[in-house]
């Protein structure tokens, strides 16, 4: 190695390699288990900058981790992209990939070679979608009933002070989806961009509000100015309301201070000419992205209009989304078609500070979610549970099948595929029943948070199952084997379960096909030779 690497280069290969990769990926679905499901464990998590963040949510856990195995990151990458898909379910894709690379390691060590695994995987994989279709229930994704239910569900694993905020959370989440969501076909777009969280700090987790319209988080830019519109025309611009400062450095030379005086009443004119131009194609509300002096201040909170200054550019084109506005990059091409309308633009004071609520828009399809608190580590809480509850009706309204949650779906899927891996036979088999086994451990792995008996608990799922009780499962918060999860509203949607499987089984698989490690030494920091002078 010597000859063909730089000195310092560490190599490992064969099988070796695939372990010491399963290792760290154990390791890590280690370190989730205990935060799976409702009465999963809470994670503290200090950043190198002191940041705490205190949660349970899967994907939150492991972006504030600073992984650095390079197997490891692959399973990370694996949970951001379920997040990304689905938004739900980043637990169980660690989990599950961890349990399907520590079945692996056993069949590793009854010397099957990687790719008769990989292969296994893959065709366990293939049942289980089709499998999982079978049993699974079709609803109507128009039943608000299923949809609270849903909801309820992606939340049991949060921690609520109370069953207000829980079911105040859930009512909204719905709401949320139902106003962004547009049919077309039979299919619905929801573009989850629509919906915007602003947080601001007071007040109980209870008083978080949806607002069927937009918030922005500014105030109004000059205290002469109203500060409620009703039927408001508003002009969306992303240029200044000042005289713009040239690109070259430039300097006036003056002679006389009647020079001075008519330099600066030149750009008062400029900018009065600005604010004339806007009021004159009945802007009532200006929301600008860049700035706006003192002269175009007093001239807008002179006519009565209410004006915002320095809103992002991502703001900009929610509030011009929400609105029907056009966003005006000249005042040379502006017209009153660009601009949008509101029934009310106000500014209200919210706890220590201000906002500005754009509320009644013409065919808005934007909505805001006002979240309170009492500290940023409970909003930050709240708004992820936000998340989670969201995408799990989005996800219902798209793809409109539900199974039992609890591990149900895992205990069923499991005893099917042992049926279906009896006629694939060979090698292959015990690939498709250690897939199987692997599935099982999410129910034991949410027995054991509940505090319950894992043998036992696996050994009566299976028996309810056999007898054909498809959605038996564990009943986290009595501790108690249930024969039906539905009848006790613990749903989930089948499509984040299929999707915890595919990330699961890319995951391992990638890392199955490894078998050389190949690290270049750290470059060496040489200290800078100090140059002679002269």
């Amino acid at each position: 190695m010597s000859v063909l690497f730089k000195e310092g280069t560490q190599r490992e290969s064969g099988v070796e390699t695939i372990k010491s990769n399963i290792l760290a990926v154990r390791t890590l679905a280690e370190m989730l288990k205990t935060s799976l499901g409702p009465r999963g464990m809470d994670k503290m998590l200090i950043s190198g900058t002191s940041d705490v963040t205190v949660t349970n949510d899967g994907v939150t856990i492991v972006k504030e981790m600073d992984v650095q195995h390079p197997a490891a990151k692959i399973i990370v990458e694996a949970a951001k992209a379920q997040d990304t898909q689905v938004g739900d379910g980043t637990t169980s894709a660690v989990v599950l990939s961890g349990f399907l690379a520590e079945q692996a390691e056993k069949l590793l060590d009854q010397k099957i070679h990687p790719v008769t695994i990989i292969d296994g995987y893959k065709k366990a994989l293939e049942f289980s979608l089709e499998l999982g279709k079978r049993f699974a229930l079709k609803v109507d994704p128009n039943d608000r009933k299923i949809l609270s239910q849903i909801a309820y569900t992606a939340l049991s694993s949060k921690f609520f002070s109370s069953s207000t905020t829980l079911n105040k959370i859930i009512d909204i989440s719905i709401d949320a989806v139902l106003s962004v969501a547009e049919k077309v076909g039979d299919q619905y777009v929801i573009d989850m961009s629509n919906i915007k969280f602003v947080k601001k700090r007071g007040e109980s987790a209870d008083e978080t509000e949806l607002v069927k319209g937009f918030v922005l988080d500014k105030e109004v830019a000059h205290e002469g100015m109203p500060r409620r519109v009703e039927k408001a025309k508003i002009a969306v611009i992303d240029f200044g309301l000042e005289v713009e400062k040239p690109e070259i450095s430039a300097k006036m030379s003056f002679t006389d201070p009647e020079q001075i005086r008519e330099a600066l009443e030149e750009q008062t004119k400029y900018v009065k000419s600005l604010v004339d131009t806007l009021e004159k194609l009945g802007a009532k509300v200006i929301i600008g992205q860049k700035g706006m002096d003192d002269i175009a201040l007093y001239f807008l909170a002179k006519k009565g209009i209410i004006a915002v200054k320095n809103v992002s550019r991502s703001d900009l084109e929610k509030v011009a989304k929400a609105v029907g506005a056009k966003i005006i990059s000249s005042i040379k091409d502006a017209s009153s078609d660009d601009l949008g309308y509101a029934e009310i633009v106000e500014e209200r004071k919210i706890g220590n500070s201000k906002a500005i609520f754009i509320e009644g828009a013409k065919d808005a399809k934007a909505v805001t979610v006002l979240v309170r608190g009492s500290s940023e580590i409970v909003m930050d809480e709240i708004e992820r549970s936000f998340q989670d509850s969201i995408n799990a009706v989005k996800n219902v309204l798209n793809y409109p099948y539900i199974v039992g949650g609890g591990g149900a779906y895992e205990v069923e899927l499991a005893m099917r595929l042992r049926e279906e891996a009896k006629k694939v036979g060979g090698k292959e088999q015990l690939a498709i029943e250690a897939f199987a086994d692997a599935l099982e451990e999410i129910a034991t792995t949410l027995a054991g948070t509940a505090g319950m008996d894992e043998i036992e608990t696996i050994v009566q799922l299976r028996n309810l199952h056999a007898k054909g009780y498809k959605f038996a499962g564990v009943n986290v918060e009595s501790g108690k084997i249930e024969e039906d999860m539905m009848k006790i509203n613990v749903i989930d949607p089948l499509v984040v379960k299929e999707s915890i499987l595919k990330s699961s089984v890319e995951a391992v698989t990638a890392l199955l096909k490894i078998d050389d490690f190949i690290a270049a030494a750290p470059m060496k920091q040489n200290p800078q030779q100090q140059q002679p002078y002269g």
